[in-house]
């Protein structure tokens, strides 16, 4: 079960980019909370700032003004080498694309990922769990392009796993599957969520997948509309 303490949060987050002469608000002071132990689906129209968000909850952009939180450090406050430092430690990422390396096994693929994050190489057994956990475990001598979409996806979700991830931040994680896969990959994510109380942020624009979560943070035009709370979370529910 989720716990009342933020893990990720955001205070009046804004993004600018400026295209040409043209200045885009892609995000228009954001506050969002969520907790440890949380599965929360940001939902919203293409263009909304919900990409935008994933990035820099992730620290791989600064934002124009406003504060980021991850597991109690700002990390809107701190230098690029700093940040990236907290990216690698605390954050695991999955993409709709699923960008594993077409030359490297399932096993090297998960290898190279914890010595790029930590400088050294994971135990055989730890890999042997990640893969065993995505339900792999016949497959860790092959490459990726010997592998369905699905397989594919699975892998790069054990490799976010690798470091032990505080969070776990998916965009459109189901975006190149068919149905099938999709409920396969989505089923997944609840199981991690469930059985390890992994904290995950998926975006996704697919109404399904994002009911798989605890709840919704819906975005539109740079803005949070609405941000469903968990009754177990609010004070002297069920009492």
């Amino acid at each position: 079960m989720p716990s009342s303490e933020p893990i990720l949060s955001t205070v009046q987050l804004h993004m600018v980019y400026h295209v040409g002469k043209v200045r885009v608000e892609a995000l228009r002071g954001v506050d969002i909370q969520i907790r440890r132990g949380e599965f929360v689906s940001i939902v919203g129209p293409s263009g909304c700032g919900k990409s935008t968000l994933l990035h820099l909850l992730g620290g791989l952009a600064r934002p124009s003004s406003g504060r980021i939180y991850v597991d109690g450090i700002e990390i809107s406050a701190v230098g690029d080498a700093e940040r990236t430092q907290i990216r690698r430690n605390k954050i695991g990422f999955v993409f709709q694309r699923f960008n594993l390396l077409p030359t490297l096994t399932v096993r090297g693929n998960l290898e190279i990922a914890r010595q790029i994050q930590n400088g050294s190489a994971p135990s055989r057994q730890r890999v042997e769990e990640l893969i065993d956990m995505v339900g792999l475990s016949h497959k860790l001598g092959m490459k990726p392009l010997d592998l369905s979409a699905g397989e594919q996806q699975r892998v790069a979700i054990a490799r976010a796993l690798i470091n032990d991830p505080a969070i776990m931040l998916a965009d459109e994680p189901t975006g190149n599957l068919d149905t099938s896969n999709s409920k396969l990959i989505l089923s997944l994510f609840r199981d991690l969520n469930e059985r390890i109380g992994q904290t995950i942020a998926m975006i996704t624009h697919n109404p399904e997948a994002a009911s798989v979560g605890h709840r919704t943070i819906e975005m539109r035009d740079g803005r949070v509309v609405c941000q469903g709370i968990l009754p177990q979370l609010v004070t002297g529910a069920g009492t």
